[in-house]
């Protein structure tokens, strides 16, 4: 089992893309709904470029969330999100920048979540410092409307300006 520690936030301007050294296209669907309130986890298969994965997340608010996650064949996986997915697929570019010791997944979001672009790091530890590129902008870790599982169930082009901002 793995620990995923990350942190979420939102983009001021576009300076990173410049910085990008990697960039994969990602498609990525759920297989369960989360809105079950017995539901512990999330469970999504996920197209990485030439890849495809299934992934199990505990369904944790914040920092850190159990995270499994097993390669599957690549034409099962798109077989998997054609005909079991809940609620759309979610399409984005993942981008890949460095910053100091740090590599931020940066993801420009498509299709019914167009127009939202979100920035994650992951760290070793809840107390981890980092530097904080002046392209990235307010935090949005705790804001669970800006987690994957709910922009399929609530995509970004659904909402309203003020749940934008």
């Amino acid at each position: 089992m793995a620990r995923e520690i990350e942190r979420k936030f939102l983009l001021k301007n576009s300076e990173w893309k410049k910085l990008a050294h990697k960039q994969t296209r990602f498609a990525q669907g759920y297989l369960n709904d989360i809105s079950d309130k017995s539901a512990k986890s999330s469970v999504r298969v996920r197209i990485e470029g030439e890849k495809a994965n299934m992934n199990i997340k505990s369904l944790e608010i914040g920092l850190s969330r159990d995270e499994y996650e097993y390669d599957i064949p690549l034409e099962e996986g798109k077989k998997i999100l054609e005909t079991l997915a809940v609620g759309p697929v979610i399409e984005k570019i993942r981008y890949l920048v460095k910053v100091d010791t740090h590599i931020w997944e940066i993801d420009e979001f498509f299709g019914d979540n167009q127009g939202l672009v979100v920035a994650e790091v992951e760290m070793n530890n809840e107390l981890e410092e980092f530097e904080i590129p002046n392209w990235a902008g307010r935090e949005v870790t705790e804001e669970v409307r800006f987690y994957n599982i709910n922009l399929s169930k609530y995509p970004f082009n659904c909402w309203t300006e003020d749940e934008k901002k």
